[in-house]
């Protein structure tokens, strides 16, 4: 039994594919197969199920996968002692982040990061909550930047910062002259929304102590997963949203007119660094906990007055 092996056969339950796999791994398809093959022999079980497509593994190959992933895990800590001893941090760290929070906050975090660590690579994917909590789960992710708690074991949170929502209103909305908003008053009917999948819908509905709204007002039904488009809906159309806090930092002094704060106590969203519990690379993300930390406001590190929103 070889590590080489067991990245092989982690990779094929990573992407469900022999032939995926293999590339991933940079070999041949054959060669993958072949000492995949010569693990089963020595363990004298089958992994995988190869007449299922995509490939699946066996009861017992799930088992051996999960103990070969904390194997490979734990061998992957000892290039990282010494990357320590050196006071090196270099390679590649891989990041997912939710839509809602990265147009506002990596911009200047890859900035700073890249100019402090020239040889770290970062790769950033934006996902909605679930993709990201998948592709830890499986490796494909280092990390996560999104909104917690998300009570699942498996996983380690690390919050950074308590963020503010408040209320955007068209000159026509209902809301429109008022100073301080309560929840209570919020009228879904009204309120533009993300799609199903994003945590932030989930949080606004909870807002207004609604799980779920079918819209009857409106003679169409637009589904969109970007915050900015939520802006613009009620720039050209009328009606309100409910935006994160960052999202305001580009608005234009008219912009900030339609802009309604809640009273306390704030609905907010905690944000939180999210990693696998028996996660590696503790170096590069301790380092990109203290980049974010650096461009956050100091009002928003404490958790003062503040209604944290469930994402679920």
């Amino acid at each position: 039994m070889t590590l080489v092996q067991l990245e092989y056969i982690v990779a094929v339950d990573t992407y469900r594919s022999f032939v995926t796999a293999a590339e991933k791994c940079f070999v041949t398809q054959p060669t993958l197969s072949m000492q995949i093959q010569k693990l089963e022999d020595t363990l004298g079980v089958k992994l995988f199920d190869r007449s299922k497509q995509p490939v699946i593994p066996t009861e017992i190959g799930q088992q051996v996968i999960e103990q070969a992933r904390l194997v490979l895990a734990e061998s992957s800590k000892l290039h990282e002692i010494i990357a320590v001893h050196k006071n090196e941090l270099a390679g590649e760290l891989k990041i997912g982040v939710i839509p809602t929070i990265a147009p506002y906050l990596l911009p200047k975090v890859i900035m700073s990061f890249t100019e402090k660590y020239p040889k770290v690579k970062l790769s950033i994917w934006e996902y909605t909550t679930e993709q990201i909590i998948h592709n830890l789960k499986i490796g494909l992710l280092d990390c996560g930047v999104l909104s917690t708690p998300l009570e699942d074991k498996s996983l380690q949170e690390i919050p950074l910062f308590y963020e503010n929502f408040v209320v955007y209103t068209s000159d026509s909305c209902s809301m429109a002259t008022c100073q301080k908003i309560s929840a209570d008053e919020i009228n879904v009917a009204e309120t533009w929304l993300l799609n199903e999948g994003h945590c932030m819908r989930n949080q606004v509905l909870n807002i207004c102590k609604r799980k779920n709204t079918t819209d009857t007002t409106r003679g169409f039904e637009y589904n969109t997963g970007s915050v900015e488009t939520l802006k613009r809906m009620v720039d050209l159309n009328a009606g309100m949203t409910i935006l994160p806090e960052l999202s305001l930092s580009d608005f234009s002094p008219e912009q900030m007119k339609k802009v309604k704060h809640f009273m306390e106590p704030v609905p907010a969203r905690e944000i939180s660094i999210v990693t696998h519990r028996n996660f590696l690379k503790r170096s590069l993300i301790n380092s990109l906990k203290k980049e974010i930390l650096e461009i956050i406001p100091e009002e928003m590190l404490e958790n003062n007055n503040k209604m944290l929103m469930e994402t679920f």
